[in-house]
């Protein structure tokens, strides 16, 4: 049997420190401190995966390189490639509590150019430069040649680029490649930095008994080094442009539905391939995590199709997805791997086989459970193969979707949950899934923190002020620790003996 266990969930970004973003630095080692003091075993983070000026982590220039805000300077300062000259005095935003993607795009720019030019003078960092280029040829070269061509475009989108490279043309390629050399090294060696500084971090973290659960997108972007590379996997065109965007049906999230507007998958021609592309993806994954959060399992038994054109995401079809083929492809190549199927949304019975076929863990919210008297996010109706969460990234935190509840509504998720005296609204959500006989609690730390409204991490269908909120180091207090210590130990999930999912 698999051992009851528990965890935080938040971002690197939401981590504290003093360079305008949460880094891999000294506050993400603290905050793996942090859970080993506690006992926690999971700490659940969301796509590491490059982004552009701080959009959405789910919207990525390619499914495999990493974020380059996540770099620490301070890390890079002790390998000697930096001063600290180079970045105390630089301004990288005056709000603690909140991420300006602009600021940090134009600020650290240059401290990192510094960083990549400075290597050339240490040759074991170039050794270790040339050793990682040669252990990830299958995505490094491509990357770094789309984001270089990407910036001499203004940072156009790939559809405005010009013809001939936009449809990758060999010749193209090679004069870009020339012209563009130094901008192609930047690109190459800032990702040596950032999966040097991660997979320390996690060797740090593993070697404390915390094991990392990461998070994969189901779709890439369309601007995306994916759809520039292999288009052919994709519904597209004859100009390699996409004839589809995914999304989701209207839900309690948005009445007009979520229109996401990434790529729909050509999942004949994956099927072709053996769906070799994804045993490749799942397998870079587990380079980097302990565990894979799969986002929109719903996808992959049918998927919301919508027109490339259309305003909203209200007209669109279900369209059947690879089913339990897929995943049966991925066990056979790779193993029994430990997978969390995110299963929320519109989960008729098909999205349900599937789950139960796959025999991964679901995910139950208890912010979902309410006032529904017998909705299956109510703990009761739990079953040992979950993972129970007060809310996910996409929900408010506990205290602003307490708020918008009716005094009926608020009095009934208070007795549900036998709420105390003494305990806060986001106490009793966190003690009710800690409670329950799901295998695996997770909290996110906005609700650990007892955060009003405006920690909230995501609106989803909403552009700006989203993946912002940051915690300040004075927020954890001992009080906060002590409770969830207590919790994780009444309810018999505390790290020590525990198995993996």
């Amino acid at each position: 049997m698999k051992k009851r266990s528990s965890g935080i969930l938040m971002h690197i970004t939401s981590l504290p420190g003093e360079f305008g973003i949460g880094t891999f630095g000294k506050s993400a080692y603290e905050f793996v401190d942090f859970l080993e003091e506690t006992d926690q075993t999971y700490w659940q983070i969301l796509p590491l995966t490059t982004t552009s000026y701080g959009d959405s982590p789910y919207q990525s220039f390619s499914a495999v390189a990493g974020n380059l805000n996540l770099i620490d300077f301070e890390l890079l300062s002790e390998s000697g490639l930096l001063e600290k000259g180079d970045y105390e005095e630089v301004n990288f935003g005056d709000n603690k509590e909140k991420v300006d993607y602009e600021l940090l795009f134009n600020a650290r720019r240059p401290i990192l150019e510094k960083a990549v030019e400075n290597t050339k003078q240490n040759s074991s960092i170039l050794e270790e430069i040339e050793k990682f280029e040669q252990e990830n040829t299958s995505w490094l070269p491509d990357y770094a040649e789309y984001m270089a061509i990407k910036e001499s475009f203004g940072y156009q989108s790939l559809n405005h680029w010009d013809e001939d490279i936009k449809r990758g043309e060999q010749q193209a390629r090679e004069r870009y490649r020339a012209e563009l050399k130094d901008s192609i090294r930047y690109y190459t060696v800032t990702q040596y930095f950032f999966f040097k500084q991660w997979l320390e971090l996690k060797k740090y973290a593993n070697e404390k008994g915390i094991k990392i659960i990461g998070d994969m997108p189901i779709y890439v972007s369309g601007d995306s080094v994916e759809m520039w590379t292999m288009p052919e996997l994709f519904k597209i065109d004859e100009n390699n442009e996409s004839l589809y965007v995914a999304g989701c049906p209207a839900d309690d999230f948005s009445p007009t539905g979520q229109l996401w507007g990434n790529p729909i998958y050509d999942w004949k021609k994956h099927k072709e391939q053996n769906y070799s592309w994804w045993v490749y993806r799942v397998q870079e994954s587990f380079k980097i995590y302990d565990v894979l959060r799969i986002d929109h399992f719903k996808g992959f038994s049918d998927f919301w199709q919508i027109d490339r054109d259309a305003e909203d995401a209200v007209n669109g079809t279900w369209e059947e997805g690879p089913g339990i083929e897929l995943f049966e492809k991925i066990k056979e190549q790779l193993g029994n791997l430990p997978i969390i199927a995110e299963n929320l949304g519109f989960i008729d019975a098909k999205a349900e086989k599937l789950l139960d076929d796959s025999g991964y863990p679901g995910m139950k919210i208890l912010q979902f459970a309410f006032p529904d008297h017998d909705s299956l996010d109510l703990p009761h109706n739990y079953t040992a193969n979950s993972v129970a969460y007060t809310g996910t990234h996409d929900n408010d935190v506990v205290n602003g979707w307490y708020e918008k509840l009716s005094e009926d509504e608020q009095k009934l998720v208070a007795e549900y949950l036998n709420q105390r005296d003494d305990e806060t609204i986001t106490q009793a959500m966190i003690r009710g899934i800690h409670s329950s006989v799901s295998d695996y609690s997770i909290v996110t730390m906005q609700d650990l923190l007892d955060k009003d409204a405006s920690s909230r991490m995501n609106v989803p269908s909403t552009v700006g002020g989203n993946w912002e909120w940051r915690m300040l180091a004075e927020d954890l207090t001992e009080e906060k620790k002590e409770f969830l210590k207590d919790l994780t130990n009444r309810y018999a999930r505390e790290r020590e003996g525990n198995d993996e999912i």
